[in-house]
């Protein structure tokens, strides 16, 4: 079972992930090797430690010594359609990351939903800009590329320019991508690379706006089609697409259920709502994860009654169109990464000055989000916004840090004492200041 993890994760986050997963075999880059010295010792369920690159310490394995060297035969491991493939981790409403169990199945009934709906072709060449611990990258476009005899180009750190001139240079037909990466390639002067090998853009992670669409028809000229995809990690992660033919039609729209899969939209009760109206989107189908690992009651509760409940709040209109609306769950997605604001908020609740934090998603020309945290200090305490910026980036994955911060004298809460987001959003206060968003 092969589990990824997000290389821009700080030490403790990748121990839990390594810790939680029960790994046996950590394969890593030399580049890594500073980070992993300092939770080694902690990690007892590693048997294995393998490094890919020059440097390498007498307990260590090489990856290139251990290619030379294979088994003399072939392991007596028989596996079924139904045998967990990948452990994916996708963070919950805890903070805590949450494994989803995904088998052979989920995967291959994923791809003829993507093959399908993404309308794909056989020997075409895809960049893929996002990284390959995200389901997407890894499941809708390298998986994809595999099955259909084509190639896949595999971008280690997005840089519109390097992009750019590896579309020139390997006549890439295919571009796949989160709307901020689009936004910063139309940035780039026009007409300064040869953009016509392009075809097809697919793209994913929030809403990609028709006049975006509008401007990379004229930045690839030869583009005869933009894929919209709507997805989640427990469906492996297709649930809707919308094809070309409908892109410029239907705005605001993730299009139609994927071809294997069923959706319905529901009240709270799981009662399914008509058309036009606001529900959940909840969904049945071969794709859909075996649950959360070492989690059976998150997987109870997302599972109930053989459907996937995936948190997102949609309508449907009289052809079958799905129109994501909110999402019940408050996560964040700033520049296709998933950003859960409890897994911030408890990082800000053990600083000494801080009494209360919440943190909620502000929109982001760029980013699609940004993370803005509201910060209530302990009586005579100060702070100013850069140092809660800094502790912040000291805990966390630089992607999670707040951009925005405010101070308040107290957060606004229901008679039961939940936090009222709905509140702080709708009365937030823009500055518009540029944050420093490489470090």
């Amino acid at each position: 079972m092969f589990t990824p993890i997000n290389f821009r994760f700080t030490a403790e986050e990748v121990f839990y992930i390594l810790d939680h997963s029960d790994a046996r075999w950590f394969i890593y880059g030399e580049e890594f090797s500073g980070l992993i010295e300092k939770i080694r010792a902690r990690l007892s369920k590693v048997e294995h430690f393998i490094v890919c690159g020059a440097s390498v310490s007498p307990s260590t394995l090489a990856y290139e010594a251990c290619l030379k060297e294979p088994p003399a035969q072939e392991p007596e491991v028989f596996l079924s359609e139904k045998d967990a493939c990948e452990l994916m981790y996708t963070s919950g409403t805890t903070g805590k990351p949450k494994g989803a169990l995904l088998t052979h199945e989920n995967l291959l009934w994923n791809l003829f939903n993507t093959i399908l709906g993404r309308e794909e072709r056989e020997g075409e060449s895809s960049i893929v800009i996002g990284p390959l611990y995200h389901t997407a990258a890894l499941n809708n476009h390298f998986l994809t590329r595999v099955a259909m005899a084509g190639t896949s180009i595999l971008i280690k750190h997005f840089d519109p320019v390097k992009v750019m001139e590896t579309i020139e240079k390997e006549n890439v037909t295919v571009i796949s991508g989160a709307p901020a990466a689009y936004h910063l390639l139309l940035s780039l002067p026009p007409g300064r690379y040869d953009t016509r090998s392009i075809t097809k853009c697919t793209t994913g992670a929030s809403i990609l706006p028709n006049e975006t669409k509008e401007r990379l028809i004229q930045f690839f000229p030869n583009l005869s089609g933009i894929y919209d995809v709507y997805r989640c990690t427990e469906a492996s992660p297709s649930i809707a697409i919308l094809k070309a033919e409908d892109s410029s039609k239907k705005r605001e729209c993730v299009g139609r259920a994927v071809p294997f899969l069923e959706v319905r939209i529901v009240d709270d009760q799981d009662r399914d709502l008509p058309v036009g109206e606001v529900g959940e989107v909840i969904c049945r189908g071969p794709n859909v994860m075996k649950g959360y690992y070492k989690d059976e009651e998150a997987t109870r509760e997302v599972l109930r009654g053989g459907w996937l409940h995936t948190g997102d709040l949609a309508r449907r209109d009289e052809e079958g169109f799905l129109y994501i609306v909110d999402r019940k769950k408050d996560m964040i997605i700033s520049g296709g990464e998933n950003i859960y604001p409890r897994e911030i908020e408890e990082v800000l609740f053990n600083h000494p000055k801080i009494e209360e934090a919440a943190v909620i998603g502000v929109p982001d020309p760029l980013w699609g989000e940004s993370v803005k945290a509201i910060i209530v200090l302990k009586r005579g305490e100060t702070m100013t916004e850069e140092e809660v910026i800094e502790y912040c980036k000291g805990h966390l994955a630089s992607y999670k840090k707040p951009k925005w911060v405010e101070f308040m004298e107290g957060l606004p809460r229901n008679p039961s004492g939940k936090v009222l987001k709905t509140l702080l959003r709708g009365t937030r206060e823009q500055r518009h200041f540029q944050k420093d968003e490489t470090s």
